[in-house]
């Protein structure tokens, strides 16, 4: 019984830490796009910026991100075995929480005032989120190492629409200007 409930606040917790990557990236490009604009709009824009990303990043993301681990944990201990498709979920995983630091260092380089990365570089960086979360979804859901291979398959014919989608609307938006 307690089985259920460990699941069901994993999936919250999961969500939560997923709202947070999408938003601080979102935020990150706010930030990024502020440092063009002319003072005291620029100062005034980017001090509000790092407000918001601090609050996010430290009051939702952070805490997401490792009461998932926990529950996830948990939820592995429970299972007792470990099927092949939860290995590859695991990698997934993984490879996710490599984002969450790597979007930690650039949430550092912004809270210190730096912009290394144009609106558009970061706007790349928000879809990586996506493409974690479609893979993770899939291998949870079908359960199947074939079906892992087409979900791949698909994964990557829906990185280069999106990678398409994306020059398209930066296209369209400096056409314009």
């Amino acid at each position: 019984m307690y089985f259920f409930y460990i699941k069901a606040l994993h999936i919250i917790f999961v969500v939560t830490w997923f709202a947070g990557l999408f938003y601080i990236v979102r935020l990150f490009i706010y930030f990024a796009e502020a440092s063009e604009k002319p003072e005291p709009q620029r100062s005034i824009l980017q001090e509000q910026y790092q407000l918001m990303q601090k609050r996010l990043w430290y009051g939702i993301t952070w805490p997401s991100a490792i009461l998932t681990l926990i529950f996830g944990l948990l939820i592995l201990h429970l299972y007792g075995s470990v099927p092949s498709w939860l290995i590859w979920k695991l990698c997934f995983v993984a490879g996710l929480y490599v984002y969450h630091f790597l979007c930690h260092a650039l949430f550092k380089q912004q809270q210190a005032g730096l912009v290394k990365y144009s609106s558009n570089q970061l706007r790349l960086w928000n879809e990586v989120a996506t493409v974690f979360l479609i893979s993770i979804v899939f291998l949870v859901v079908l359960k199947s190492s074939l079906s892992m291979l087409w979900g791949i398959i698909g994964l990557l014919l829906f990185s280069a629409m999106l990678m398409l989608a994306i020059r398209i609307y930066k296209r369209l938006r400096e056409s314009g200007k």
